[in-house]
This record gives structure tokens, sequence and C-alpha cells, in this order.
């Protein structure tokens, strides 16, 4: 049983990543390969700040919400005047940085070597330890950010991204200033990612850098991609296949030493497929193109 609420746990997680990578690449029309750099500063930060500094649970939280939320917008700045393949190109450059001082700060990050012994998340007296308490956790979380996206969306806020996103001259002719918008949803995507990142840091009790990879952006594009851009539920299917299709792998008998090559495969072949028969996704309605 612990198994199903491992796997309930992990879809959650990649449903919030899938989420609020979304808001940047479904509603604002723009190709980030940077989201699993936000994931790691927001687990890195909460951290840091649990441990270091011995902040209680929700303070670490805000936090870590805070600190991914700034970030996000300051690496935003430059990056904006980008479009197309070299916006692209900007937030890889940034994925690799981040990767690259997660790994290299060892005064801070312990690099290499991870920091283990992270505690178990507590909400006054109750401490969440066993697997169901955090898959509960896990899904009320995923619930609240998914609130806060449909809230976003339904907005004029939203209705003005999207308008940026099918014509940009026409959105500026009306008056709109889209870099702000830009800028603004780029922090927001940041910002709630790291509520991913904190659940992450506190479900393991163990983060390293090889968990923030730009692997793990490109994997996180593919949930948005093959669940659905532009769309509250196709980034949450997209979440389930990604993570169930792994663990269908293991029923089957295909040797360790390449199973994770065929996971690769599949991986591949569904983005191929989707991008070739279905471009919106199983669930979406917006083709990113």
């Amino acid at each position: 049983m612990n198994y199903i609420f491992h796997i309930f746990t992990m879809i959650c997680i990649y449903a919030i990543l899938g989420l609020t990578l979304n808001l940047v690449v479904g509603y604002g029309g723009m190709l980030s390969l940077c989201h699993s750099a936000f994931y790691g500063i927001g687990a890195y930060a909460f951290t840091i700040l649990i441990m270091n500094a011995s902040w209680p649970y929700l303070p670490s939280l805000l936090g870590a919400l805070l600190i991914c939320g700034l970030i996000a917008y300051l690496i935003s700045l430059p990056s904006i005047r980008f479009h197309g393949d070299f916006f692209v190109l900007a937030t890889i450059a940034f994925q690799i940085i981040v990767f690259s001082l997660l790994y290299n700060w060892t005064d801070l990050t312990k690099g290499p070597y991870g920091i283990p012994g992270i505690p178990r998340p507590t909400l006054g007296a109750w401490q969440i330890v066993s697997p169901a308490m955090f898959s509960l956790l896990a899904l009320f979380s995923a619930m609240a950010v998914g609130f806060v996206i449909w809230r976003l969306s339904h907005s004029p806020y939203g209705r003005t991204l999207q308008a940026i996103r099918d014509d940009e001259l026409a959105a500026q002719s009306l008056g709109k200033n889209v870099n702000r918008f830009k800028r603004s949803v780029f922090a927001i995507s940041g910002m709630l990612a790291a509520i991913a990142g904190v659940l992450f840091a506190g479900y393991t009790s163990y983060i390293d850098p090889t968990s923030f990879t730009l692997d793990d952006s490109v994997f996180i594009l593919c949930v948005v991609i093959i669940g659905g851009a532009g769309t509250l539920r196709g980034p949450i299917v997209g979440a389930a296949i990604l993570v169930l299709l792994p663990e269908v792998l293991r029923f089957l008998k295909i040797p360790d030493s390449i199973a994770a090559n065929v996971r690769q495969i599949i991986y591949g072949l569904l983005l191929v497929l989707m991008m070739r028969f279905r471009p919106q996704g199983i669930a979406g309605k917006y083709a990113f193109d």
C-alpha cells in the first residue's frame, strides 16, 4: 500500500510542476526549459531555512516561495527581451547555472554529497510521517495550486495573458504592457514551483543536485506537452501518464540494464506521436509551436 501512496505523491508533485510550467508555456506561450531550477531552488531554500536557520515549517515554506519568486522575476528581466529560440537558450543557460551552483557551492548546498536528514513537515502539533499522510498533503497542495491557477486563468489577467500568447502585436495595440505580463507570469510560475520542491525535500528527507537537472526540466515540459498545454487538466493527465509509465515497465520482463533507455525511447516516441497527430496534447486545447 505504501508503494501506491508513493506513486500518488510523485504524481501530485509533478502535477504541481506541470501546472506551474503551464502558466508560462500554455497560457503565456513561452517555451521554458528551466523549471527544474526553480524546483531545486525551492527545495534547497526550504532545507537551508528549516535546518540552518531553524525556522518552523510554514515560515520556511513561505521563505522558499518568496526566494523563488524573486529569483524568477530577476531572471525574467533580461530573458523576456529574447523571443523564440533565443528565449529557450536563455532558460537553458539559467538551468545550467543553477545546477552548477548547487553542485559546486559546497559550503551552502553540500555539493554532490547532498543534504540528508531533512525534517518531515509539521503543521502545529501534527507531524506528517507516514506515506498516507504525506500523500494527503501532496494532494491538498496540488489542489491549492490548481485552484490558484484556475482563478488566474479565468481572471482578466489570465485572459490578457492568453491574448498575448495568441497575438502579441494585437495585445500591444490595445495598450497592454506585454513585457510586464510576461515577467509577472514567469515570477508566479517560479514561485509556485517552489511548493513542489518543498514537498519533495520533506518527502525524501534528502536532496542533491542530480534531482534538479536539465533532464528534469525536459521531463516537466513533457508533462505539459503530452498532457496538454493551456488547460488545467492537461498537466495533471501528463503527470499521471509519465509517472505511471516507468512503473508499468517494472512489470514487463525488461532487463534492468536497458530499462532506463527503454523509458527514454518511449518518452521520445510519445512526444513525436503527440506533436504529429495531436499537438495540443491529450487533454489540451493549445498547440504550442
